[in-house]
């Protein structure tokens, strides 16, 4: 699974991050930051991008 995020719609308010905060983290400049995504993390991360309030996480594969 990979997860990607369109800036133009993510707000960093972090929900992702606390469904899933050994995927996704905000770094200095409030940008989200991806990384890459366990097989143990899976049902985390897509709990995260389903409650992502701005709709700004896309999975593929």
């Amino acid at each position: 699974m990979e997860v990607s995020v369109d800036r133009e719609l993510c707000e960093a308010n972090a929900v992702c991050v606390g469904f899933a905060p050994d995927v996704f983290d905000l770094d200095d400049d409030e940008n989200l930051v991806i990384g890459p995504v366990p097989e143990e993390e899976v049902e985390r991360v897509s709990q995260a991008v389903t409650n992502c309030p701005k709709n700004a996480l896309f999975t593929t594969g």
